[in-house]
């Protein structure tokens, strides 16, 4: 069963999709990678939402980035948003995603902080996980020495 699902829009956004699944990989997150645009396939990105049982999701878009608000709008799980440069520098998607109306929060990381995504679905998984809490404990203390 994934704890965190991980949607992109496009097949071109799989480099930041791997980089997360690989962080969570670390942590022994169990993750699932998915294909799913907000505009071409919105009955299918739907369906998953209420189907899947991820805890937390990570949507990495770039140009609209509708799709972590697309996502927020069909649950109460937390979504976090990872703006893709594309083009204007990536500044484009992160207004897009960062600027949700109230109610419909989406957390956003860095342009391409596909990492930082991952490991903030770590946190947020931790607070109700010793051993996962433990493991990012020592991955803090491990940074903190490097």
């Amino acid at each position: 069963m994934p704890k965190v699902a991980i949607i992109v829009g496009s097949d071109s956004d799989k480099e930041l999709s791997d980089a997360a699944a690989s962080t969570l990989k670390e942590f022994g997150v169990e993750c699932e990678q998915r294909t799913l645009s907000a505009h071409r396939n919105l009955k299918d990105l739907t369906q998953y939402v209420e189907a899947t049982d991820a805890h937390v999701f990570i949507c990495i878009a770039g140009l609209a980035a509708a799709l972590p608000g697309v996502v927020a709008a069909q649950t109460i799980k937390p979504v976090i948003g990872v703006p893709k440069e594309v083009k204007l520098g990536g500044i484009d998607s992160l207004l897009s995603i960062v600027q949700m109306p109230t109610g419909v929060p989406v957390a956003t990381v860095a342009i391409d902080g596909a990492k930082n995504a991952a490991l903030l679905a770590v946190e947020m998984l931790a607070l109700s996980d010793k051993q996962l809490s433990e493991r990012l404990i020592e991955y803090r203390r491990k940074r903190a020495q490097s």
